[in-house]
């Protein structure tokens, strides 16, 4: 009896042994939507805190992420025009969350349409229209959001239908959006002619920007100039650096995998990186990325950026799709090593 004893409590302290020995799998954190119809935007709450909202308001010309929040409750995108706040740029109005259009879609400038355009000039510029919520998907660790988005004329036509999925995804201190965009058009072909401005973009905030150097005015396709002022650059911080090793303002007009923008806000160290996939238009795309806050990526826009040496007039033909994929890394804490950014930007390339 006391050998089978012994060998009773031998066993079960090997099993419970086995079983500690095996770590178990941390359960996701819970990433769930709340819908306001009212207010015209989707809540996407991460462990119980607003990561960031898909918004449609009326005043704003496309559907947009804004804000867009880091794991530790900070905002990375700036404030103006929604909500601004003191000490940011008040430039480019139509710089707002993160964003998804063109600056060329058959002669009409969808880019950089807000409301500070005249209505005389109206005619020139077109709108993307959210349609409808087609899934809230939740779930832990990942969640889905499928849109549908109209991309119509002046006269209320639509030129390009868009399916959108976002792809919203928690892991630790990191957070991503993959972003996965299926223009189709309609009954004729639609031309999206060279233009540097596009496609894809985040407008950052204030201490996420390079340190300034000189007043520059810039002028979009309609020959609308904007001036971006000199500002006092106290705690700014921002850095781009390149997949392929290019960093700061000498980022802008050169082609890459990725880009990382890093820096500081307060005393957290945070990182955005955009990154390309393989199945993208002009893959690696060329950036428009530039010092006053503009982070954007643009496969279309070939002449501006190599001085024209090169082209591209882009089109979707009748009833055909293009699908463009991008993926936005949020990371707070130490900076991402080129090695940790390649292994994320690999994973996507798979995923779509």
């Amino acid at each position: 009896m006391k050998v089978q004893s012994i060998a009773i409590v031998l066993i079960s302290v090997a099993a419970i042994f086995s079983a500690n020995a095996v770590p178990r799998k941390e359960a996701g954190i819970k990433i769930n939507f709340i819908t306001r119809e009212a207010e015209k935007k989707v809540d996407v709450m991460i462990g119980g805190k607003l990561f960031t909202s898909y918004c449609w308001p009326d005043n704003v010309m496309k559907p947009v992420l804004y804000p867009v929040m880091t794991s530790e409750g900070t905002e990375i995108t700036r404030g103006y025009p929604m909500k601004p706040r003191a000490g940011e740029r008040v430039d480019h109005p139509h710089h707002i969350g993160i964003w998804f259009n063109y600056g060329d879609v058959d002669g009409l400038d969808f880019w950089n349409n807000s409301t500070v355009i005249p209505a005389d000039k109206k005619s020139g510029y077109g709108v993307v229209k959210h349609m409808k919520i087609n899934q809230l998907k939740e779930g832990n660790g990942e969640a889905l959001m499928v849109t549908t988005e109209s991309w119509i004329d002046p006269s209320g036509k639509e030129l390009l239908s868009e399916k959108t999925e976002y792809h919203f995804i928690a892991k630790g201190t990191t957070r991503i959006i993959d972003r996965v965009a299926t223009l189709t058009a309609n009954d004729k072909d639609v031309s999206m002619k060279d233009n540097k401005e596009g496609m894809i973009a985040i407008r950052v905030a204030r201490q996420l920007e390079l340190p300034s150097k000189d007043e520059v005015v810039m002028t979009d396709a309609q020959g609308n100039p904007t001036t971006v002022k000199k500002m006092t650059n106290e705690g700014v911080t921002g850095s781009f650096r390149s997949s392929e090793g290019v960093k700061d303002d000498a980022v802008w007009s050169t082609r890459a995998k990725w880009m990382d923008l890093n820096g500081t806000i307060g005393k957290e160290k945070i990182a955005i990186v955009i990154c390309d996939h393989p199945k993208n238009q002009s893959y690696p795309t060329y950036w428009h990325a530039r010092g006053y806050g503009l982070f954007a990526a643009n496969p279309l826009g070939w002449s501006v950026f190599t001085k024209g040496k090169e082209s591209l007039n882009y089109s979707i033909p009748a009833n055909k799709s293009s699908v463009f994929r991008y993926r936005f890394i949020i990371h707070s804490g130490a900076d991402l090593t080129d090695s940790e950014i390649n292994s994320y930007a690999d994973e996507f390339a798979k995923r779509y």
